[in-house]
This record gives structure tokens, C-alpha cells and sequence, in this order.
């Protein structure tokens, strides 16, 4: 019985854990298009220095 009960909070552990990283996959993917959408706008400005965000 305590095989089953370790064997389910282990099952329970893994799928918390993939949800958790499946949802930081997304964070991520967002961060990539808005940091790509930020060079894109820096190029697209030409000679100017000016830059909405301080990286």
C-alpha cells in the first residue's frame, strides 16, 4: 500500500512539474517575440540612439 501512495505523489510530483514547465516555455516564447519586436523597432530606426527599452 505504501508503494501505490509513494508511487502516485511521485506521478502527482512529475505532472506538477510539467505543467509548471510547459507554462515557462510560454513565458519564455513571449519574452523572445517582444525582445525580438524591440530589435526589430531599434533597426527600423535608423541613426537614431534613442531606444524604448534599457538592455
Amino acid at each position: 500500500m505504501g508503494i501505490i501512495l509513494l508511487v502516485l505523489l511521485l506521478a502527482l510530483i512529475l505532472g506538477g512539474l510539467g505543467f509548471a514547465i510547459h507554462i515557462l516555455w510560454w513565458i519564455a516564447l513571449v519574452v523572445l517575440v517582444i525582445w525580438l519586436v524591440g530589435f526589430v523597432v531599434r533597426v527600423g530606426e535608423g541613426s537614431s540612439r534613442r531606444r524604448w527599452y534599457r538592455w
